[in-house]
């Protein structure tokens, strides 16, 4: 159990996070039919090279595949970025429904399939997508991030063409990406349930007991390894939410497999400076993705 200092740190940090009024998208584009199939494009506010078009970043929030988190609470960071030059792709995908899970533990984390199914949808539209929204944007400097849940399904998108044959979300070839920037991500399922991230929501993600170790390698990042595209975690070493243990254990999955993945290590960070506008933890998330478009 953390101690009250650490309590009210990470409880400090997470109303900072959320206290920045939602940012408006310079416009919105469906990717399907369902009211949540949807995605926001934020344009460069700056031009980092003049009379170059600006990296891409798509950008997956978090919030435990839960219902109650949608893209609008991580709207400021996109704008955040979107300010530092990049053209920003932000995607909404469906979540948890409001029913509470089996035992009465809080709202169901995630749909199965529907999660999974809504952001290989968006990834494989938005091509078109930013022909038409964001004719700034250079999509062959295309970088994904996600933070939390976010980050688990930013690491899984570059790892569809290694998903079992069967899979009907599995490609070809490696997604077109210049790399990934996983933010606290929920990047090993087997050690997230070991310890209870999210109240379980890895475990009820994929359908409960009986169809967690079914569904793993489906959906669990670590086992889907090497991907061949550059790879960063930034994590917080103050991480309440989702430890530091459960990034280093991805990262020790990459090396088995033979690839480097990085991770960045910020001392006296939580779980949401990484999103946060007003954190200096934001500004290297920053410089982290900007180091990989480039």
């Amino acid at each position: 159990m953390p101690d009250d200092a650490a309590a009210a740190r990470a409880a400090a940090e997470e109303e900072s996070a959320f206290a920045h009024p939602a940012v408006d998208p310079d416009s919105t584009a469906a990717y399907g039919d369902h009211p949540d199939q949807l995605i926001d494009f934020y344009l460069p506010r700056v031009e980092m090279v003049p009379g170059s078009p600006a990296p891409l970043v798509v950008v997956l929030h978090g919030g435990a595949w839960r219902a109650a988190y949608d893209r609008r609470h991580i709207s400021p960071f996109a704008d955040f970025l979107a300010r530092r030059g990049f053209a920003v792709a932000s995607v909404e995908y469906r979540r948890g429904s409001a029913i509470p899970a089996q035992g009465g533990s809080g709202p169901v984390a995630g749909r199965w399939p529907e999660t999974f199914d809504d952001v290989a949808a968006a990834l494989d539209a938005l091509p078109g997508l930013v022909r038409e929204r964001l004719v700034q944007a250079d999509p062959r400097r295309m970088v994904i991030t996600g933070h939390s849940a976010g980050g688990h399904l930013a690491l899984w998108a570059a790892a569809r063409h290694l998903l079992p044959d069967d899979a009907p979300w599995r490609i070809g070839r490696p997604a077109p990406l210049r790399g990934v920037v996983a933010l606290a991500p929920i990047g090993d399922f087997e050690v997230a349930d070991k310890l209870d991230v999210c109240a379980g929501a890895a475990r009820q993600l994929l359908g409960g007991e009986e169809k967690f170790a079914e569904r793993r390698p489906y959906a669990d990042p670590s086992l889907l390894l090497p991907t061949g595209i550059a790879t960063t975690l930034v994590q917080g070493r103050a991480d309440l939410t989702v430890p530091q243990a459960v990034a280093e254990s991805y990262a020790d999955a990459a090396a088995k497999a033979g690839e480097v993945v990085g991770l960045t290590l910020l001392e006296e960070v939580g779980h949401f400076p990484l999103i946060d506008p007003a954190a200096d933890a934001c500004a290297v998330v920053a410089e982290e993705i900007a180091q990989l478009a480039w």
